[in-house]
């Protein structure tokens, strides 16, 4: 089998399937570890970046912040170098890598509650947009954020969220370590909605 027969195959794998009908973008999203080694061009990172601009937020604060640094720079390796041991065996495949942030209060100074919800719109705005050109989002919880925020000199009044391996749909599965071959192409599962969403009253098993 030909790379190219894998990523297709890779693909065709990881379509949800879907209970109910959905828009086809949310159902051929993923999040590969594996990427095309072709750098992300500019106008498409902007047209990400703009699809989180235009995310719903609370009051309109927008309270998102991000980083982002392409492969071969300093800033790349500085963000590669505040990821978890585990995320560091794949995510240099990743062309383009970033930093999520939020800010922690509102105008008046007060805690913003809904700031990580607001971030978290704004992400998956930007996760879709991405698909719609080709370009998978891997969004990453391992991340040291207090070793970004001095690594970046972040402001006290944000808060470091998440990492983020962006690039184009590709890649060699064979170049993964051994353990995460299997999740590349295997498929993708999801809790039913019985298991989420309640009709009137609280249901959880």
């Amino acid at each position: 089998m030909t790379i190219s027969s894998e990523i297709d195959q890779v693909k065709l794998e990881k379509i949800a399937d879907c209970e109910h009908e959905i828009f086809a973008l949310l159902k051929q999203r993923y999040s590969p570890r594996t990427f095309s080694e072709e750098p992300v061009k500019e106008e498409e990172l902007h047209q990400m970046l703009e699809a989180a601009r235009w995310a719903a937020s609370c009051y309109n604060w927008q309270p998102w912040r991000f980083i982002h640094a392409k492969k071969d720079t300093e800033a790349y390796d500085k963000i590669m170098d505040c990821l978890s041991d585990f995320n560091q065996q794949w995510a240099g495949n990743a062309p383009l890598l970033m930093l999520t942030a939020y800010k922690k209060e509102t105008p008046e100074g007060k805690e913003n509650f809904h700031a990580l919800h607001d971030l978290g719109q704004a992400v998956a705005n930007m996760a879709i947009q991405g698909q719609y050109m080709g370009i998978a989002v891997h969004q990453m919880a391992g991340v040291d954020w207090k070793k970004a925020h001095e690594v970046f000199g972040v402001p006290k009044d944000f808060h470091i969220t998440t990492a983020v391996a962006i690039g184009y749909y590709g890649g060699d599965v064979a170049r993964l370590p051994e353990e995460l071959k299997e999740n590349e192409t295997s498929p993708r599962e999801r809790m039913p909605q019985s298991d989420f969403a309640f009709n009137g009253e609280w249901k959880e098993k």
